[in-house]
């Protein structure tokens, strides 16, 4: 280790089966009237209906917005802002996907320091200021949010994906129950759970990894390598379900406190500019990434590896590296995950695209954190790369 390092958490972390029946005592310590972030799928299912009771059995009273979509935007902000400040509510939950969570972050943020997300973007606004409480409840086993002091937020009027950064935007308290993944539909478990691989991955490969990280990093991979299909194959594999939070929640503990790399700065100017959801983007690119990352990466990808098969434990980094390559390579195979052809996206609208997305994805940051740095000429190959990316066809393994 060459530099000095640190580690956030929640103060709070509830996890495990029926552990959501705990988020209206969590809420009742820290105020009187919640503001529910959600969506209308969490309302339709029933799990808004269910916070709002655990909330009244605690006496805290609680109003919804339930305006997220796939992908947060600073639209999604103001507008849950302006109900909370209409209602004075004191306390935030959001319930759902990471786009639920990070809109609650930022809301949590600007409610008590003040200003437009974007402010806040590159450290060029510093929250001071303590947030409103906020209790991050995810009903998918992907983003990591609830664990993290960063949020994406698309900003609407350049279609660029905000990645913003800072202890502040961090929840009071996190509740992981593996019972709210189980209405996930199966795309929706293929992707979220390639995503909670990637950040394992990524921040196992990050420049600035530390023993911590690696720590969460490397039980993050092994809990979803070995649970990610039984748990996408059959949604009443409990088991399967709870290793699946878990790993999501440690690889979001290890990304927050290293970093993500490639893969995600890539992925962020796909989902501004096509919609397509965080989890499928990074699907998309994660294959064709770490391969152009293999040589630069051999040992830490050869850990991967040999959590993918055990009988390469006696094979040597080089060919434990390939074997990772192609298991994940495999894997978003067997979960159908699409390319970018393969998602709708037009082929000249993508390439007109390139250009832009290169840039946006080096402005990220998150590139020069990556063990091999691309220059723009690599972005923009890889990103032609991955348009029609054959996740079936077969690398060689030595």
């Amino acid at each position: 280790m060459n530099h000095y390092a640190s580690f956030l958490t929640p103060p709070t972390i509830r996890y495990g089966r029926h552990a959501f029946e705990k988020v209206g005592e969590e809420a009742a310590k820290k105020g009187e009237h919640v503001l529910l972030i959600s969506d209308d799928v969490m309302k339709d299912i029933g799990y808004v209906a269910q916070c709002q009771k655990s909330l009244a059995k605690q006496r805290v009273k609680s109003t919804v917005y339930t305006g997220v979509g796939t992908e947060p935007t600073d639209t999604y902000v103001q507008e849950a802002l302006t109900l909370l400040e209409q209602e004075k509510c004191d306390v935030i939950v959001s319930l759902g996907g990471g786009s639920c969570i990070d809109t609650a972050k930022s809301a949590a943020v600007i409610a008590g320091n003040g200003g437009y997300i974007g402010d806040y973007m590159g450290g060029k606004k510093a929250a001071l200021q303590k947030p409103l409480p906020h209790i991050a409840v995810p009903t998918t086993a992907g983003t990591g949010s609830e664990a993290t002091d960063v949020t994406v937020i698309t900003n609407t009027a350049n279609d660029v994906k905000m990645m913003i950064k800072q202890p502040a935007f961090l929840p009071e308290a996190a509740i992981v129950d593996p019972l709210l993944t189980k209405s996930a539909p199966k795309p929706v478990k293929a992707a979220t759970g390639v995503d909670a691989l990637s950040h394992a991955i990524e921040s196992y490969l990050s420049t600035l990894a530390h023993p911590m990280t690696d720590m969460m990093a490397l039980s993050a991979m092994e809990r979803i390598v070995h649970n990610i299909m039984p748990a996408y194959d059959n949604a009443e594999n409990t088991d399967a379900l709870e290793e699946m939070s878990i790993g999501a929640m440690q690889a979001g503990l290890a990304f927050s406190n290293a970093s993500v790399c490639l893969v995600h700065g890539m992925s962020r100017p796909i989902g501004a500019l096509f919609h397509v959801p965080h989890g499928f983007s990074n699907a998309m690119l994660l294959p064709a990434v770490l391969e152009y990352t293999k040589d630069a990466a051999v040992e830490r990808l050869a850990d991967l590896g040999r959590i993918f098969d055990p009988e390469a434990k006696g094979k040597p980094d080089k060919t434990a590296a390939d074997i990772a390559v192609a298991s994940v390579k495999e894997l978003c195979s067997r979960l159908n995950i699409p390319n970018l052809k393969g998602w709708g996206i037009d082929e000249n609208d993508f390439v007109s695209a390139v250009d832009k997305m290169a840039d946006d994805a080096l402005a990220s940051g998150s590139p020069a954190k990556n063990p091999k740095v691309p220059n723009k000429k690599e972005i923009k190959d890889l990103y032609h790369i991955c348009y029609d990316y054959d996740f079936s066809a077969n690398i060689n393994v030595n």
